[in-house]
Order: C-alpha cells, then sequence, then structure tokens
C-alpha cells in the first residue's frame, strides 16, 4: 500500500511549479488527475527534441499521473468539473491571481461542493504590491534573495542552476497539503494552502537574512570580501557558515574539474601532510580557525597547489581517507551516468509510448514502506474515456458528443 492510497488528487497545474509538487503526491502514492485544457499544458510542445512528442518538460513533471482534458469555459465543462472537484481530496493550481475565481469557483464555492477539500494554490508573490506580478524561476530568484548573494563579488548577480523557484516552491506546497490532509483527520474539513514562489526562495536563503543581521556588528570573517557595506555580498563559492569552503581546480583543468573542501579543525593537520606543508599545522599563524579565518584565500591557494595535480576522485579518495568534507563538482553528463545514482532510483528510465525510453530524476523522498515506481507521463487526454465514462458515469453517446462539441 502506498502512503497517499486513496487520496484523490486534481491537478489544475502547468509548467513547473505545480506539476512538481503533484508529481510528488503521485509518487507518493495519490491518484493524481491531471486536468488540462484540450490545447494540453503548454509544456507538452516546449524545448521538444523529437517532433509531435511531448518535450522532456513535459514527461520528466508528469510521471504517474492521468490526463484527461476539459474545456472550462463550457456550461457542461463546468458541470463536469463540479463533478470532479465533489470526488477528490486535493486540488492544487497556479494559474494567475483569481484565475480560478472567475472562472466561477471561489474557495467558497468550492467549499459548498466538497467541505473537505484542500485547495492548494501557488502564486508569484504574496498580498502586496507585487501580487499581480508575473513571475517565472528566475524572477523568484531575484526577488527571494538569491541573485544577490550568488556570484562572485566583482561580478553581476547570478542564477543559480537549481530550479529553488519553481520545483523548490513545489516541495513547501507539498508539506502544506500534507499537513492539511493530517488536520483534516482531526477536523473532518479542508483548507486553503497558498505558497508564493518569491517565498518559498526567500526561505531557502534564510542563512542570508542571518548574515543581513550580523552585520550590524561587523565584518563578516567567514566570507573572503575585503570590504562590507551594509548589505550581504556577494561570496563566491565561500560556505559562509561556521566551517569554511572553497571549490579548488583539479587536474585536467577541464570546466567541471574541481572538488568542493571544507576545513573543520581536526582536518587541518591531515590536509597540511597531504600538501606537502606538515609545518603550518603547529605554525601559530595557521594552526587554529582564528588563525587562518583572515587568509583562507591564500589556505585554499595552498590546497589547490596540490590539488591541481590530482583528478577530482583521487583527491576525493584522498580527502575523505583522512575524513575530509568535500565534494566534486559533478557534471550534469557525470550525473546522468553515476551509477549509485541509478542503483539508488534517482535517475530512473522509463518507457514513452511515444517517445521511448528516458532518462528521468526519481523520487528523493524514501519510504520504507512504499517504494517509488517511476511510470511515464500520460499522453494528453489519455484517461478521458476511463474517468469520464467508467468513474463519472457518463454514458458512450455523451461522451462521443462532448469530444464533438469540444468540451474534452
Amino acid at each position: 500500500m502506498s502512503a497517499l492510497e486513496g487520496i484523490r488528487v486534481l491537478d489544475m497545474t502547468h509548467v513547473q511549479s505545480g506539476p512538481s509538487c503533484t508529481q510528488i503526491l503521485a509518487w507518493l502514492g495519490a491518484d493524481v488527475v491531471k486536468l488540462e485544457a484540450p490545447t494540453g499544458d503548454i509544456t507538452r510542445k516546449q524545448l521538444r527534441d523529437l517532433p509531435d512528442v511531448d518535450s522532456l518538460y513535459f514527461t520528466m513533471l508528469n510521471c504517474n499521473k492521468r490526463s484527461i482534458t476539459l474545456n472550462m469555459k463550457s456550461e457542461r465543462g463546468k458541470e463536469l468539473f463540479t463533478e470532479l472537484v465533489k470526488s477528490s481530496d486535493v486540488m492544487v493550481e497556479n494559474f494567475g491571481p483569481g484565475a480560478v475565481d472567475r472562472m466561477g469557483f471561489t474557495w467558497d464555492k468550492l467549499q459548498e461542493i466538497n467541505p473537505k477539500l484542500v485547495y492548494a494554490s501557488i502564486k508569484g508573490f504574496g498580498d502586496g504590491p507585487y501580487t499581480h506580478y508575473k513571475a517565472y524561476e528566475v524572477v523568484a530568484q531575484a526577488m527571494g534573495g538569491s541573485m544577490s548573494t550568488t556570484g562572485f563579488e566583482d561580478g553581476p548577480p547570478l542564477a543559480t542552476g537549481a530550479q529553488i523557484g519553481d520545483s523548490g516552491t513545489g516541495i513547501h506546497t507539498v508539506a502544506g497539503i500534507l499537513a492539511a490532509l493530517v488536520q483534516r483527520n482531526s477536523t473532518g474539513r479542508g483548507q486553503r494552502v497558498t505558497v508564493a514562489m518569491q517565498h518559498a526562495v526567500l526561505n531557502l536563503c534564510r542563512v542570508k537574512l542571518r548574515d543581513q543581521q550580523r552585520l550590524a556588528h561587523g565584518a563578516l570573517n567567514e566570507y573572503p570580501n575585503e570590504e562590507f557595506g551594509d548589505e550581504v555580498p556577494r561570496s563566491g563559492n565561500a560556505s559562509g557558515g561556521g566551517q569554511p569552503g572553497w571549490a579548488v581546480r583539479c587536474s585536467p583543468g577541464g570546466p567541471n574539474d574541481y572538488i568542493y573542501v571544507i576545513i573543520q579543525p581536526p582536518g587541518w593537520r591531515p590536509m597540511s601532510e597531504l600538501i606537502g606543508r606538515p609545518e603550518l599545522a603547529d605554525d601559530p599563524e595557521w594552526s587554529t580557525p582564528e588563525a587562518r579565518l583572515n587568509k583562507l584565500d591564500k589556505m585554499f591557494q595552498l590546497i589547490e597547489e596540490w590539488s591541481i595535480n590530482h583528478d577530482k576522485w583521487e583527491v576525493l579518495a584522498q580527502l575523505n581517507a583522512h575524513n575530509i568534507p568535500c565534494g566534486p563538482i559533478l557534471s550534469t553528463k557525470e550525473i546522468i551516468e553515476d551509477a549509485s545514482l541509478v542503483e539508488n532510483n534517482m535517475v530512473v528510465t522509463v518507457d514513452h509510448p511515444e517517445r521511448g525510453p528516458f532518462q528521468t530524476v526519481g523520487c528523493p523522498i524514501k519510504l520504507s514502506d512504499s517504494p517509488v515506481k517511476v511510470e511515464t507521463s500520460p499522453l494528453l487526454g489519455q484517461h478521458n474515456q476511463e474517468i469520464f465514462q467508467s468513474e463519472l458515469g457518463l454514458s458512450a453517446d455523451e461522451y462521443a458528443g462532448l469530444r464533438q462539441d469540444g468540451v474534452i
């Protein structure tokens, strides 16, 4: 039995933030019914690598779901939607603010239809001056604190490759939905769940707000920056935490031939020996974390003068032999080919009926009693007949008529 078996999710999401949320729910065992306009989720056609086949953008965000199509502008479409709401435990949408209300389905109306419904909405921003602004992944990064603190001091603000605005918000929404479902067990009532992309990014950047407040009491010594103003600066690859870290170059010097190294107090002596400078272990100018703090750039330069003579896998082995925290910078090619990720079902191969086999990311949440099998994303409207006829009870004639009239 899956963890969320018996939970029906009406998925009205599109692009990435919403589908990333509902895909997690599907992986955890919920019956996720993806409701699409007859034209389909826009990402089915975006960034295609094969003509007339659902894009990887779509397939990698919509596994384990069922797909139906419905024209919500038609009266019969609204009637069928009402029936779907009645039979659902959760409804998720990430339209622009007020879009579902304008369809005639306000929160009050949805509560009338199904008092137990958990209704989750993903928006760009919370209430206030930005409410109706459009939000995309990097817009959320820009306005949530990520971009201003990412990059090097003398360079422009940078976006992170991790989709913290979209998929990060999706994960936050999963947490809210699950909490609402648990509370429903006690109250018997559903509730609204709202998550803003800007808010989710801010939550993921909380350590930078920590450092903003620390600035009131002086320079941030854990940062490599020489000067500090009244805001947290971009600090390159510095961890900014209690243990200094940096990405150092390795042989043969390619774009991802780096390893990230963290120097904890017990790690300095074995590190000084590895780099051929054992005298630094007892040198009062280097022997303590406090002594090294004002010359972190020099410390990592010394480490790099050693690491550049070895490839990152050799460095990984040598540092781990001495329990020094580190991690090689893995390219996307290395990740997709990583045997351990395949064995852990984090890189999985799925067979799509039109595209054939493709690789995607597996479920990062592992439950001992609910193993996840990643299944292919649905074709557009693949489950129309199954849901409208078998589950909602439409006759074959009415179903055919609705198809002809463009309702489904």
